[in-house]
């Protein structure tokens, strides 16, 4: 029986071990969690690499990792890659940036006070549904087709949203804080910004990288506006041509530098609130 248990014993651990990772809202070693997250990042590649070198798929429609790479290495020598990747960023960031300027004092009045809810939520619900794409005549008859019109239509797609995501987060403030703060006698300017939005700002900041990512979204749709430049700009003229490779490092370069923005939001909250992190 000892002898049993010794033989057994290493694949009875391996299940325990298996089952604690499943464990609902557990915790993962810094080490399975890059194992899972790289899992999830080279199986789809995998696939992908099998079913283009299959030829199951024309490569006029499924070209292969290797082209999409030789392609990305062709636009950058030869195309102004780094050009079309900095005016897209630009575009995106400064788009983002107003809406957030907008975004927030809007949001923490329509979370902070019913009247101002009652006055502009609902109008800002209305608004939120019309497409960014529908925006593009108007955009062009009141700014032009120059980069204003580009950054209008990622404004135009993204400070609605985030007007009620702040709101949201707002109002997620406990009110025993709020009323904490009436006992000592603040004041209504310092119960909102020392109380509400200091409260807030965790899931504040977690509002602004998930609208960043909606901000990407809207790039192909704002370059579509008189646009020669861009990442959103050679995906479409990509279409035009066939060039199938083109579109797909376009893709996965959008998908790259909206990771890395992702990533460094990340960072930026962890440092700034580090005790939401601790175990």
């Amino acid at each position: 029986m000892p002898a049993d248990r010794a033989k057994y014993s290493p694949l009875m651990q391996l299940c325990a071990g298996w089952q604690s990772v499943w464990v609902i809202r557990g915790q993962l070693s810094r080490r399975t969690y890059l194992l899972f997250a790289m899992a999830g990042l080279l199986l789809p590649l995998a696939a992908w690499w099998w079913l283009a070198a299959s030829g199951v798929v024309d490569k006029v429609f499924m070209p292969g990792p290797m082209d999409v790479v030789n392609r990305i290495y062709t636009w950058f020598m030869e195309d102004n890659l780094s050009h079309d990747m900095w005016i897209s960023t630009y575009r995106v960031v400064a788009g983002f940036t107003l809406s957030a300027i907008l975004a927030f004092p809007i949001g923490l009045m329509i979370g902070t006070y019913r009247p101002v809810q009652a006055l502009l939520e609902p109008l800002t619900d209305f608004i939120r549904y019309m497409p960014a794409v529908a925006f593009i005549p108007l955009v062009m008859l009141w700014v032009g087709i120059d980069e204003g019109s580009k950054i209008a239509i990622i404004f135009i797609g993204t400070v609605f949203q985030m007007v009620l995501m702040v709101a949201e987060d707002v109002r997620r403030v406990p009110i025993t804080q709020i009323e904490a703060a009436q006992t000592m006698g603040a004041t209504r300017g310092e119960i909102v910004s020392l109380v509400i939005f200091q409260s807030a700002k965790p899931a504040l900041l977690d509002t602004l990288r998930i609208t960043m990512g909606w901000a990407w979204t809207y790039l192909v749709v704002a370059e579509l506006v008189a646009a020669n430049s861009g990442l959103g700009y050679s995906i479409l003229r990509a279409q035009r041509f066939m060039q199938t490779d083109k579109i797909f490092a376009g893709i996965i370069l959008i998908g790259l530098i909206g990771l890395a923005i992702d990533q460094l939001f990340r960072l930026i909250h962890r440092k700034s609130f580090p005790w939401l992190y601790k175990k």
